[in-house]
């Protein structure tokens, strides 16, 4: 693994698991610093964002995405989540400062806030006319449950899914990241018995991260007695792929009667990026004069 790089994917010497592993700290801090979020909220957009970008990793092509969205009915509304096919991120939460008491337990209520009276959607664009759409609804709103589910219900792929993230009391991340360990057609009883074994044996996330853990750590110990190999590596990253490019053909899908009744209410047109809340400023009256001829509608921009 090379030594700025934050995923892995690995996978047993026999072929029967598969093991993705992802240091998401540096992911979630920007995320946190862009959408300045209460810590519970951290938290679960922070566990989103992990998962998504090792879904990402998933998708055969690098030109593919991945969309993960979480309407669950909690108080920090929706959650979305885009990873594109090297597992960069950028994500997005409906209500960024939310406060709810901590569980029991003392850690933050990520299951409250996101809630449990909802659904998890997931949307591959794979280059397709049409993307490729899964919904399974909410078990538990804690978000590594929900992925599990997802991939147990919508994909057959028995899966074991670990998120954390780690907030500091001063809402800063002091580290965050997960894993994701799939069983694939052929995996004998033996061993579907060592792999839960020794996930059960294994500390959380954030407490493997704090102690100094790497990513090829929690390989080791997810996968020990199976000889595991390290398939690839990458660095991963919060990445916006917004541009004023994107915002006029956006603007161009809408038709070029609608773009006229905007620039009657204000000749520029003001449109704010909700994964980074970067501000683009569109001179209407410019894009008009421009218009294409033929007045044909823009193909959209992929989100």
């Amino acid at each position: 693994m090379e030594q700025n790089h934050n995923m892995l994917r690995g996978i047993s010497e026999n072929g029967g698991v598969v093991f993705y592993g992802v240091d998401s700290t540096e992911m979630v801090r920007e995320m946190e610093r862009l959408h300045k979020t209460s810590a519970v909220t951290t938290a679960a957009l922070g566990r989103l964002l992990t998962a998504t970008s090792m879904m990402g990793i998933m998708l055969k092509s690098t030109q593919d995405s991945i969309t993960v969205q979480i309407k669950g009915g909690g108080p920090v509304g929706r959650l979305l989540a885009v990873s594109d096919g090297t597992g960069n991120v950028k994500g997005y939460v409906e209500h960024p400062i939310v406060e709810l008491p901590p569980r029991e337990d003392g850690h933050l209520n990520v299951g409250a806030a996101v809630g449990r009276d909802g659904t998890l959607d997931v949307i591959r664009d794979l280059g397709l006319r049409e993307p490729y759409i899964g919904q399974v609804p909410l078990t538990t709103g804690e978000i590594a449950e929900d992925i599990t589910s997802y991939f147990a219900i919508s994909e057959q792929v028995p899966t074991v899914c670990a998120l954390g993230v780690l907030v500091d009391t001063d809402l800063s991340v002091r580290c965050a990241g997960g894993f994701i360990v799939q069983l694939l057609p052929g995996a004998t009883e033996q061993e579907i018995d060592l792999l839960e074994k020794n996930i059960k044996a294994m500390p959380s996330v954030t407490t493997m991260l704090e102690e100094g853990k790497t990513v090829r750590d929690m390989l080791d110990m997810a996968l020990d007695g199976f000889q595991p190999d390290i398939l690839d590596s990458y660095h991963v990253t919060y990445r916006c792929d917004c541009s004023l490019e994107r915002v006029e053909g956006m603007l161009h899908s809408l038709g070029k009667k609608e773009v006229e009744k905007l620039r009657d209410e204000d000749p520029v047109a003001e449109v704010n990026c909700q994964f980074c809340d970067k501000i683009y400023r569109v001179d209407l009256n410019e894009l008009l004069k421009n218009w294409p001829s033929n007045e044909e509608k823009m193909p959209k921009e992929k989100s």
